[in-house]
């Protein structure tokens, strides 16, 4: 099964090695899904462990660690160009909502931007993307 996961995912698989997110992360690398990312999804995963409040949570290096392992390992598909069918209320989701779509797979998200679409796009939480597994 292939999937985007939002950024709040990944981070939160780094922040709490016990929950949700990070079964999903683990399922990854252990190859139980695909992870599809995009230069936009990277770009933002670096914007966001480089915030202050995120550096006191999460050393520098483990960080730098889990981009080069994004990088390298998920299935990396150029952004999409078209903007998506359907929109979020925060413009700035609108990129993963186009990845999702562009790619035909399932947006994994805590966001509730995001998860307010759930009926009209395939968008679940990390808890109910871990209970269909």
């Amino acid at each position: 099964m292939r999937v985007v996961l939002d950024v709040n995912v990944l981070i939160s698989a780094l922040i709490s090695p016990t929950g949700a997110p990070a079964r999903i992360v683990s399922q990854w690398l252990e190859g139980g899904i695909e992870l599809v990312v995009s230069p936009a999804l990277i770009a933002e995963a670096e914007r966001t462990l480089a915030l202050p409040k995120l550096r006191a949570r999460i050393d520098q290096a483990d960080a730098e660690r889990f981009i080069e392992l994004l990088t390298d390992r998920a299935e990396s598909i150029p952004d999409p160009e078209d903007p998506p069918t359907i929109r979020s209320s925060d413009p700035g989701d609108d990129y993963l909502l186009a990845l999702a779509a562009s790619e035909q797979v399932a947006l994994v998200s805590g966001d509730d931007h995001l998860l307010a679409l759930r009926g009209r796009a395939p968008i679940m939480s990390p808890r109910d993307f871990i209970e269909r597994l």
